[in-house]
């Protein structure tokens, strides 16, 4: 048989050329196909986004799965659906999107830590403080490092792990996230009560030392230590201890005030009665309250006139509890008010009423001295109830 090489090349050159249109079809099949994909996949994202603005939770999430179902390599989708989830309190399925993604291979460094950190949120959110405490603690040495520690910060103290709370707190300072002075004071002073709680005085001792050194003008450490002198018997060194805790803290007097008379009163002499009400008289004058007042009063020797006190503080701070405690004298002495004292005490009512002259709006809660058919704040119309808040 003759061999024709014309032939052969013939047909050579007609499967390559059939070679190439096939290809050339399919590469045109292929770029149509991830054109209509690329197309339907902004529009489903621009969809959910629009629904979203317009608090449309839940359609909103239909279309970002229709998105995420159309580009599955999209982390942005991912992230997206995520938060909507937890936005809504479907903790679970927040959780599988951020595990999925954790699990992809091809994400970037970038993309896995903020992946992790919103891992972390799903899991606080959802109330599983363990899993949430880890999952931050992946985030160290991340970009979102301070905000771990913070939230690690506030796990902690939940728990009332006070120790891990001061080494977080103080690595936060080390990082330059501010100063946690008074914070890790706090802290110490926690423990410092549970040594008590266990008898333990000494570490309790220990522990107010420390915060004291963490934050030497604050206050809670030298009330305790005041107080437990008090609780042994020690009044006269509680005595020294509400002095010094003047010297640092003076508005923080008012808090104790009471427990200030009743160590002067039990340290049994005059020269400490002369120094608990030097004290509150002083810490008064600084700054007037009706805590210190009171308890100065029960200071005061038996015919002193602590009404005439009493008048005076409210003359100058009209506040109810200083109209309150007025009345409360006159009636334990069986006396009326002055006329003076009665414009007062009206001038005190009329004070204390007058946030309670107002309508209050039943859709969205706006306040208004007069009464609207329509509320100025939601256009609700009839939202106002026809009464006061002060008849309500």
């Amino acid at each position: 048989m003759d061999f024709d090489p014309f032939d052969s090349l013939t047909l050579a050159l007609v499967g390559l050329m059939l070679a190439f249109a096939l290809g050339w079809l399919a590469s045109r099949f292929d770029l149509r196909q991830w054109k209509r994909e690329q197309q339907e996949s902004p529009k489903a994202y621009f969809k959910g986004l629009n629904l979203l603005l317009n608090e449309q939770q839940d359609k909103a999430i239909d279309a970002f799965i229709e998105a995420v179902q159309h580009d599955p390599g999209s982390s942005d989708l991912h992230f997206a659906l995520g938060n909507l989830f937890r936005r809504r309190g479907e903790y679970e399925r927040a959780v599988r999107v951020h595990q999925h993604l954790l699990g992809r291979g091809d994400l970037s460094a970038t993309e896995r830590e903020r992946a992790q950190h919103a891992l972390a949120q799903d899991y606080l959110k959802a109330g599983l403080f363990d899993r949430a405490e880890e999952a931050f603690r992946r985030l160290e040495g991340t970009a979102f490092a301070t905000d771990a520690r913070l939230e690690r910060l506030l796990l902690h103290e939940h728990a009332r792990d006070w120790h891990a709370a001061i080494e977080v707190a103080r690595k936060l300072e080390a990082a330059g996230a501010g100063s946690f002075a008074q914070r890790i004071a706090h802290h110490h002073c926690e423990l410092a009560l549970e040594a008590d709680a266990r008898l333990r005085p000494d570490d309790a001792d220990a522990e107010l030392r420390k915060a004291r050194e963490a934050a030497p003008q604050a206050a809670r450490p030298r009330v305790i230590e005041a107080q437990r002198l008090a609780q042994a018997g020690r009044h006269r060194d509680a005595l020294a201890a509400w002095g010094d805790l003047f010297k640092v803290q003076p508005p923080a007097l008012a808090l104790v005030a009471g427990e200030i008379a009743a160590s002067a009163k039990a340290a049994g002499s005059e020269l400490d009665l002369a120094a608990g009400r030097k004290l509150l008289q002083a810490a008064y004058e600084r700054q007037p309250c009706l805590d210190l007042l009171q308890a100065l009063r029960t200071l005061e020797p038996a015919a002193s006139d602590g009404f005439a006190a009493l008048a005076s503080h409210l003359e100058r701070h009209p506040t109810p509890s200083a109209a309150a405690a007025l009345l409360q004298h006159r009636d334990a002495l069986g006396s009326t008010p002055t006329a003076a004292e009665t414009r007062r005490l009206q001038q005190v009512l009329a004070a204390a009423a007058r946030p309670l002259r107002r309508y209050r709006c039943a859709a969205c809660g706006f306040e208004a001295q007069n009464y609207f058919w329509q509320c100025p704040g939601c256009h609700s119309w009839d939202s106002y109830p026809p009464t006061r808040l002060e008849d309500q």
